[in-house]
């Protein structure tokens, strides 16, 4: 496995491979998320780049940017063991040197729901991902279904740039009791963890309210909430049930429809999705 932390060096060995290339871009303190992504490359391309940067650009004044786990030697080994050919590891100057003044906005899908609650958050997402697809240049690109509505802004992106890779998304990966597996878990206290999956429970009891054939919006929104406030150390930032094209709040949900939720639990703010579609 090969380590460049280099713009230079990371072009001059894409230069060199001839077969399809994979890219998993993320942030770090990998976890059984990022592996599945890995994963799921590895099957489809003859070499796989996983790229560690943690994006300043994408946190909102606030937010956890200091803290935000970081452990790059674990990484590197969970990595060797899934026989990732690169890793790319920019530092913060490499990426974004001085000078650096030019922004991706990607409009409407981008503003709303996370784009509220965190603003900025989609310029730094959409600025550092069409960064790494520039100097990746990868055949394909994987991004978690976990991050519902940056896969669709990623998406978006690809489609309005023209960008040459295709985006490939890998479903949630989950522990036994249905919570999303995220590097903010982390910050969970004890009683925290055990009441975090209240979440996923929320999502699964609407999917079967809309799976018998509720279709009304608001009453499978207002069903969402009333079932994560019965958990006393949950604080919702924001429930929405939404199409798939610009994340419209739907009044009739008919497919395909994204619900989603932003949920705090003490210094954790956990988000989660599922998509409502017909079981075949």
């Amino acid at each position: 496995m090969k380590l460049f932390t280099t713009i230079a060096q990371m072009r001059e060995e894409r230069e060199a491979i001839d077969g399809h290339l994979g890219l998993v871009p993320t942030m770090g303190y990998l976890h059984a998320g990022h592996i599945a992504l890995a994963r799921q490359a590895k099957k489809e391309n003859a070499v796989v780049v996983v790229s560690i940067f943690v994006n300043p650009k994408q946190f909102s004044p606030g937010e956890d940017l200091t803290t935000y786990p970081r452990d790059i030697g674990r990484d590197i080994k969970l990595l060797e063991d899934e026989s990732v050919d690169i890793i790319f590891a920019p530092t913060v100057e490499e990426i974004y040197p001085t000078g650096h003044s030019t922004y991706v906005n990607v409009d409407q899908i981008a503003s709303r729901l996370e784009g509220i609650q965190r603003p900025q958050h989609f310029r730094g997402v959409a600025t550092v991902v069409t960064k790494l697809f520039s100097i990746v240049n990868p055949t394909r690109s994987y991004f978690g279904q976990k991050d519902g509505q940056q896969l669709l802004v990623i998406k978006r992106l690809t489609q309005d740039l023209n960008l040459a890779t295709e985006i490939r998304s890998v479903p949630t990966i989950r522990e036994a009791d249905g919570l999303a597996l995220s590097s903010r878990n982390l910050y969970l206290s004890s009683q925290e963890r055990q009441a975090a999956p209240v979440i996923f429970r929320s999502l699964c009891h609407i999917d079967q309210l809309w799976q018998s054939g509720e279709r009304n919006g608001n009453i499978l929104r207002q069903e969402i909430r009333r079932f994560i406030q019965n958990e006393p150390l949950a604080k919702i930032d924001y429930v929405s049930i939404a199409d798939m094209v610009d994340l419209e709040e739907l009044s009739i949900v008919n497919e395909p429809a994204m619900a989603s939720v932003a949920v705090r639990f003490g210094k954790a703010r956990l988000i989660d999705n599922i998509l409502l579609e017909d079981i075949v």
